[in-house]
C-alpha cells in the first residue's frame, strides 16, 4: 500500500504523479478512437491506482478540493476565453436560461424524488434540506467531456447547438455552486430564512458578474500596456490575474467561479498582445489541470463505499438522466419557439456530470453536514453513470437527431498569424489543374486584386516565393490580402 499522507515526499510525488500522468495520456488515445470521454478514463486510472486498485492512499478531501479549485478556475477562464460572443449571442438567452432556471428546476425535481426514493427504500435517509444539497451539487453539467468527444468525433451541431450549450456548461457552474454553498449554510444555521437565501445568492451572482467584467477589462489593459520584453512571460501574467480574480471575489463574498469565467469571454472577445501564444499555452494549461483533476478525484474515492449507496444512486442517476434533465430543459426553453423538438431532446441528454459535482460533494464534507459521504459516494457513482451513458451515446444521439454534420477541414494558415490590429486577412489555397491552363507559373495565375502569395507548400517543404515558381497541382498557397477585399 502507498500512502502518500505518510510517504509525503517531493520523490514520491513527483514518481507516482508522473506515472499516472503518462498512462491517462496513453489511454486517452482509446477514448479519441472509440468516442469514450476522455476524462472518464483519467477518473478510472484515479480509481485503479486507489486504495482498492494499487493501494495509493489519499483521503484529503481538503487537499482534493483545493486543487478542484485550482483548476476548476483555469477551466473555466478558458472556456470564457474560447466562447465568442458573436456565435452566443443569437443564443444567449437560452443559455442563460438553463445555466440559471435550468440548474435550479433539475436541483428541485431531483431533490424531492432523492427525498422520496431514500425514504422508500429505506437503505439511505436523508432530510429534504440534505436531499436539495445533494441535488444541488450535481445539478451542473461537464462542457469538457462533452465538447471533448464532439472535437474527437469530428462532429458538429445544428442549430446553434454547440455554442448554447458552451454557453449553458460554462455558466452553470457558479449557478450550482452557488446553490450548494447557500443550502450548507441553511442546513447549518437556524437563522436563516427565504430573504437572506436569495439575499446570499444575489451578493454572489451579482459581485461575480462585477468583478468579472472589471477585472477582466483590467487584465486587458494591463496585458496590452505593459511592455515586459519576454513575450513567454504573458501567459503567466495572465495566470496570477486568473487567480487574483477569483480569489478577489470570493473574499468579498462574489461568486469566484462566475467571475473567471466572466473575465475569460471579455479578456477573449478583446484585442489581446500575444494572443496565439496565451491561447497555446492554455489550451495546454486546462488539459493539464483536467487530467490532474480527474486522477485526484479518482484517487480520493474508496470504491468499494460507493457499492453501499449503488442501488439508491443508480436510481437517481437514470432519473436525472431520463426525467429532471430534459424536464427542466423543456421547460426553461418553453419561450424559445425557434429551437426544434429534435434540438431540445439533444440538449436534455446531453446533461452529462463530470468534475465539478464530485468537487462540490467535499464542500458538505469539509463543512461537517450530516449524511456527507453519503452524498460525497452518491455522486461520484451518477457521476460514473453519467459518463459511461450519455458520454458515450453523444455522437450517436446527435446523428440519429440529424443534428451532426462532418467538421470542414479547419486552415492553419502554415502557423502564421497576423497581428490583430492589421487590416488584412490570410487565405490557404489549394493549386487545381484549372488554376494552371495558362501556365504553371506563379506569374500566370489570376489572384484576386491586391493579393499577394507569401508562401508555398509542398510535400512538407515551405518555399519562398517568386513569379518564376513553377506550380504543382496541390501545392498549397497562403495568400494575404485586405479584409475589406475579402470574396
Amino acid at each position: 500500500m502507498i500512502d502518500i499522507g505518510v510517504l509525503l515526499t517531493a520523490e514520491n510525488i513527483l514518481l507516482i504523479g508522473s506515472v499516472l500522468l503518462f498512462v491517462s495520456i496513453l489511454v486517452s488515445k482509446t477514448g479519441f478512437r472509440f468516442g469514450i470521454p476522455v476524462l472518464l478514463l483519467f477518473l478510472i486510472v484515479g480509481i485503479l491506482a486507489g486504495s482498492d486498485g494499487l493501494g495509493v492512499q489519499f483521503n484529503n478531501a481538503g487537499e482534493a478540493q483545493f486543487v478542484g479549485m485550482v483548476a476548476l478556475s483555469i477551466i473555466l477562464f478558458s472556456g470564457g476565453m474560447d466562447t465568442k460572443i458573436k456565435e452566443i449571442r443569437p443564443i444567449l438567452k437560452e443559455g442563460i436560461v438553463l445555466s440559471t432556471a435550468g440548474v435550479l428546476l433539475t436541483t428541485l425535481f431531483t431533490g424531492f424524488f432523492i427525498y422520496w426514493i431514500a425514504r422508500w427504500t429505506g437503505d439511505v435517509v436523508l432530510p429534504l434540506s440534505t436531499a436539495l444539497l445533494l441535488a444541488a451539487v450535481m445539478s451542473s453539467t461537464d462542457s469538457a467531456s462533452v465538447f471533448g468527444i464532439l472535437r474527437s468525433q469530428n462532429i458538429r451541431l445544428k442549430e446553434n447547438l454547440r455554442p448554447m450549450l458552451e454557453l449553458e456548461s460554462g455558466s452553470n457552474d457558479p449557478m450550482a455552486y452557488m446553490l450548494t454553498i447557500v443550502l450548507i449554510q441553511a442546513i447549518q444555521s437556524s437563522d436563516m430564512n427565504g430573504w437572506s437565501i436569495v439575499g446570499a445568492f444575489l451578493i454572489q451572482f451579482v459581485f461575480g458578474c462585477g468583478f468579472g467584467w472589471l477585472l477582466g477589462k483590467l487584465a486587458v489593459r494591463i496585458i496590452n500596456r505593459i511592455n515586459i520584453g519576454n513575450k513567454s512571460l504573458y501567459p503567466v501574467l495572465l495566470v496570477s490575474l486568473v487567480f487574483f480574480t477569483f480569489t478577489i471575489t470570493d473574499l468579498l463574498k462574489g461568486n469566484g467561479y462566475l467571475a473567471v469565467y466572466i473575465a475569460g469571454i471579455v479578456i477573449g472577445n478583446h484585442k489581446l498582445l500575444y494572443r496565439r501564444e496565451i491561447l497555446t499555452f492554455f489550451d495546454g494549461i486546462t488539459w493539464f489541470f483536467q487530467i490532474v483533476l480527474f486522477l485526484t478525484l479518482g484517487l480520493l474515492v474508496n470504491p468499494h463505499e460507493m457499492l453501499e449507496v449503488a442501488l439508491v444512486a443508480m436510481i437517481i442517476g437514470i432519473f436525472m438522466i431520463v426525467v429532471a434533465r430534459p424536464l427542466s430543459v423543456f421547460i426553461s426553453l418553453l419561450p424559445f419557439k425557434k429551437l426544434s423538438l429534435k434540438g431540445r431532446l439533444f440538449v436534455s441528454w446531453v446533461g452529462l456530470r463530470g468534475a465539478v459535482p464530485i468537487i462540490f460533494a467535499t464542500y458538505p464534507v469539509l463543512a461537517g453536514v450530516e449524511g456527507a459521504h453519503v452524498i460525497f459516494n452518491t455522486v461520484f457513482f451518477i457521476t460514473l453513470l453519467s459518463l459511461i451513458i450519455q458520454g458515450t451515446t453523444i455522437p450517436f444521439v446527435a446523428r440519429k437527431l440529424k443534428l451532426s454534420v462532418p467538421i470542414e477541414a479547419k486552415e492553419d494558415n502554415f502557423g502564421v498569424e497576423l497581428p490583430e490590429d492589421m487590416d488584412t486577412d490570410l487565405r490557404e489555397i489549394a493549386v487545381t489543374q484549372a488554376m494552371l491552363k495558362k501556365g504553371n507559373r506563379l506569374m500566370n495565375i489570376d489572384f484576386p486584386e491586391k493579393s499577394l502569395v507569401m508562401l508555398v507548400k509542398r510535400d512538407g517543404r515551405f518555399i519562398v516565393p517568386n513569379g518564376q515558381l513553377e506550380l504543382h497541382v496541390n501545392d498549397k498557397l497562403l495568400l494575404i490580402k485586405g479584409k475589406e477585399e475579402k470574396e
